[in-house]
């Protein structure tokens, strides 16, 4: 199966990322396909470059982009990213105390009055 992933490249504390179509199978600095952008977030102006025609291509041949990359897609426009950018579920903190039982507690009931013997 195909994927259209970050690739870290870069100096220590100055990342840059390729945008590859690799197999998902492969190790995220392993072998891939094609390079079809990149993009630099510690510029003072984040830069993207994407080559649109190239990511619409491997996404018709079955390539699915990543969480990340499919946000980035998004906001450069891109058919069909959408479909692929995945939901992330909120965490309960740690911190915060437990919840209120919902249920009533019940009344403790004495025990039926009968003979002992």
């Amino acid at each position: 199966m195909l994927v259209i992933r970050l690739q870290r490249t870069g100096r220590k504390n100055l990342a840059t990322y390729r945008l590859v179509v690799a197999e998902k199978a492969r190790a995220a600095k392993g072998k891939f396909n094609e390079i079809v952008g990149h993009f630099l977030p510690t510029q003072k102006q984040p830069v993207i470059k994407i080559e649109r025609e190239r990511i619409e291509y491997w996404m018709s041949k079955g390539a699915v982009p990543s969480g990340t990359v499919a946000r980035i897609l998004k906001k450069e426009g891109v058919k069909g990213a959408d479909a692929h950018i995945l939901r992330y579920t909120k965490r309960k903190s740690k911190k915060a105390p437990p919840e209120e039982q919902k249920a009533p507690v019940k009344e403790a009931t004495p025990a039926p009055a009968g003979d002992n013997a």
